[in-house]
């Protein structure tokens, strides 16, 4: 991909140098940010508008729209017309690229959550060259550095848009870099789809294999019986199936961490090494526990929560929204932290072989009694008595060590492809933003091939 033939100098740092003939100025020049509800005063209170809440704020897309009547959003929520650009202004959704174009809106008018800002751009500049603007690692950076508020609150404030300085090309050329761009980054997102489509296949075959093993065994000329449990079926007819709350007795401890992870502070969470890791859910993997991007928390505060201290064979399980990742607790994570979004199982059992019952807790059978008793009217959560209630088939101590060394085994290469797959995934959507940015930015000219 080749430079422009000629450059000057921007004057913004981020920018550097541009195409000559491009224009440098202030986005608000350019466009409105946060236009005025104002504009709609007089509509019906009854017409329908769409409303994005930020789970329907994808990078890039909107998803699925919720119908709301005009009265009900008008106050107190972002207003947006089809083709304005949606940009997620809270952390991390703002770093991680979270935004849209504003498409197939009801009766072209809509609201989101309070975590966005609009910009739309004035007439006779492209909506679309726009967006990908925004979408620039030239836009996120700097704004990043322009963030206020307290950890995990931290926002862009209205003013980095409205004094942000782009470098702006012609009307036709916008155009062109728009269309090369949709071209492109279409060919990407197809290339991360499949690669998706293969992980989601590759996780389905692994909890087809542990499913099988934790239900059926190893042995498929062992005799076999009714279980008891409809959607268990048959199971080996020396096998027990027992609830949690009955295999430990007064052993089986439960504990649900309450509100306190809404009670720390930007002062309570340290940077340094002495600080007490707080695992949070993005943390729990395919059953173990990853320490990339872990928070920390001051000695101080975790003696004030030592009561959601691990210790080494705790099984600890995500309480809402992820249902379903579980990780045992080994010797590294021993005196770490739950968070508010976790619960911690503690069996004093000498019964049940912890590896083997955390291959049992994660088979296809325990997901669906966990999806039937979870509670919650918007979203699946679960709680102490249904970690208590949740059933356990048991093979004799022996046998449970030998599922878990089977499943050690077959899942590893499995778990590796997932990996090396996800890397690709990754370096593909770096590669889309490195694209996106060398574009917008004037750093390669692609006006030959957008006229292809």
């Amino acid at each position: 991909m080749k430079p422009y033939p000629a450059y000057k100098e921007s004057g913004v740092p981020w920018l550097g140098r541009v195409p000559e003939h491009w224009e440098v100025k202030r986005l608000k020049f350019s466009a409105k940010v946060n236009p005025s509800r104002s504009e709609i005063k007089g509509l019906p209170e009854d017409i329908e508008v769409s409303f994005y809440p930020m789970e329907a704020v994808g990078f890039g897309k909107l998803y699925e729209v919720d119908r709301k009547v005009l009265k009900d959003v008008a106050m107190g929520f972002p207003y947006f017309l089809a083709d304005d650009v949606l940009i997620a202004k809270i952390t991390p959704s703002f770093e991680n690229g979270k935004g849209a174009l504003a498409t197939r809106l009801i009766n072209s008018i809509g609201f989101g959550t309070t975590e966005l800002h609009v910009i739309r751009p004035l007439d006779g500049l492209d909506k679309e060259y726009f967006f990908y603007l925004t979408y620039s690692h030239e836009f996120r950076h700097p704004g990043e550095g322009m963030m206020d508020g307290t950890a995990g609150q931290k926002r862009i404030p209205s003013d980095f848009l409205t004094d942000y300085r782009i470098a702006l090309p012609p009307l036709s050329e916008q155009t062109a870099i728009a269309n090369y761009l949709d071209r492109k980054t279409a060919q990407i997102d197809a290339v991360i789809a499949k690669k998706e489509r293969l992980i989601k296949l590759l996780r389905e075959e692994r909890t087809a294999l542990i499913s099988q093993a934790v239900t059926k065994g190893l042995n498929p000329d062992a005799p076999m019986k009714d279980s008891g449990v409809p959607w268990l079926g048959q199971i080996p007819e020396h096998w027990d199936t027992i609830r949690v709350k009955l295999l430990a007795g007064n052993d089986a401890s439960v504990v649900q961490t309450g509100p306190f992870g809404a009670q720390l502070h930007a002062s309570d969470y340290v940077q340094d090494e002495d600080g007490i890791p707080l695992i949070l859910i993005r943390n729990v993997k395919d059953l173990y526990i990853d320490t990339d991007e872990i928070p920390k928390i001051s000695r101080e505060n975790a003696k004030r929560l030592s009561m959601y201290r691990l210790c080494i064979g705790d099984i600890v399980f995500s309480r809402v929204g992820s249902i379903g990742r579980i990780a045992l607790v080994t010797e590294r994570e021993e005196g770490w932290l739950i968070s508010g979004q976790m619960l911690r199982l503690r069996l004093g059992t000498s019964r049940l072989n912890m590896k083997y019952a955390v291959f049992a807790f994660s088979s296809k059978s325990i997901l669906e009694f966990v999806k039937l008793e979870s509670v919650g009217s918007t979203r699946e959560s679960i709680n102490t008595e249904i970690l208590r209630n949740l059933p356990i088939l048991l093979p004799p101590l022996l046998e449970q060590i030998a599922i878990a060394d089977y499943l050690d085994q077959k899942t590893v290469g499995i778990d590796q492809t997932v990996a090396r797959t996800e890397r690709q995934i990754e370096l593909l959507r770096e590669y889309r933003i490195v694209l996106i940015s060398a574009v917008v930015t004037g750093k390669v000219d692609v006006r030959e091939e957008a006229a292809l």
